[in-house]
Order: C-alpha cells, then structure tokens, then sequence
C-alpha cells in the first residue's frame, strides 16, 4: 500500500473549522434527514490508522458516544502525559517530529493515515506531509474562530480530482497533491 496522509474535513464557507467558542454545532445546520455521511464510512476504509492533535481527542472523548473508531488513533501531544483508561488500546500518545511520529506509524504497518483537528492539519500542511485532502464546505459564514489553513513555508499545489454536492447544498471537493 502507497503512504499516504489524509485530511478529511468539514469547513465553513469562510475556511472555519469550529465557531469562535470553539463549537462544532453548526456542521448539523443543513438538515440531513437521511444521515447521508458525505462519504466518511468509504474514507475510513481508506485508512488504516488515525493520527490527531490532543485537542481533538479531547473534544472526541468529551462526545456521549462510544468510542467512534475503529482503527488505532495516534494522538499528538506534548502536555498530555497517558491516554485515559477507558481508551488504552485504543489510542496512543506519541510526540516529537511528525516525519520521526509518520515513520515510526509507517513501520507499524499504518500506510495511509487519516490526519484530524486544525492545529495537527496545519502542522501537517506547514511540514508538507499531506498527499489528499477532501474538504466539504457547509454554506454558512462563522465570521472567525478556529481556521483549517495556517502559515506555511511555501506554496502548495494540490489538484481537485472530484467535486460533489450534497443535499442540495453542501460542496465537497476532493484534493491531491502535485508534486
């Protein structure tokens, strides 16, 4: 299997990932009767592990659901010292450069990784390890809070290779990487 780092994420029309009080309520402003996923169970089995920032393994533990994954979560974060009880097994902590966290994931068997939460993407981004990103784009306008893109070290050009729209409304545009 190809290495390869994956985004998939949701945006507002105005590039925000979470409102200005951190809350992600407004990516259920388009009803959505049917539950349509958008295209996440096909992307989950994509990949074969996750790799996310402390914050949004918080923000994922803080939800009253079971544990929603499937494959082994990484967690990137030099505060926290362990992984909760109730999730061990289940994610593991790593820290320190993302090409030595990628590579050590890579020898692990861990191929093709989906990489989750805003400041672990930038970091990504900014380091240029990410190979595709399907972005899907909520119509409304946030007017700030936490952004998906960052400050990066120079240009990257992706290519869009599809673009699909749904409910009627919600635009979702799949990007890869050229190299």
């Amino acid at each position: 299997m190809t290495k390869r780092n994956k985004v998939f994420i949701a945006t507002s029309l105005d590039g925000y990932i979470a409102d200005k009080k951190g809350g992600i309520d407004w990516l259920h402003s388009i009803p959505n009767p049917d539950l349509n996923d958008m295209g996440y169970k096909d992307f989950m089995q994509s990949v074969d592990a996750l790799v996310m920032g402390r914050t949004t393994f918080e923000t994922v533990c803080g939800f009253e659901i079971d544990w929603p994954y499937q494959k082994p979560v990484f967690v990137l974060s030099n505060k926290l010292r362990e992984i909760p009880n109730q999730y061990k097994n289940k994610a593991f902590l790593v820290n320190g450069k993302l090409k030595n966290i990628i590579e050590e994931i890579n020898q692990k068997g861990f191929q093709s990784l989906y990489i989750d939460g805003g400041a672990t993407i930038r970091s990504f981004l900014k380091e240029d390890l990410i190979d595709e990103m399907i972005i899907t784009k909520i119509p409304i306008l946030l007017g700030g809070g936490t952004p998906l893109f960052g400050e990066l070290n120079s240009p990257l050009s992706f290519k869009c290779t599809k673009s699909k729209i749904y409910l009627d409304q919600v635009v979702q545009n799949h990007f890869v990487r050229n190299y």
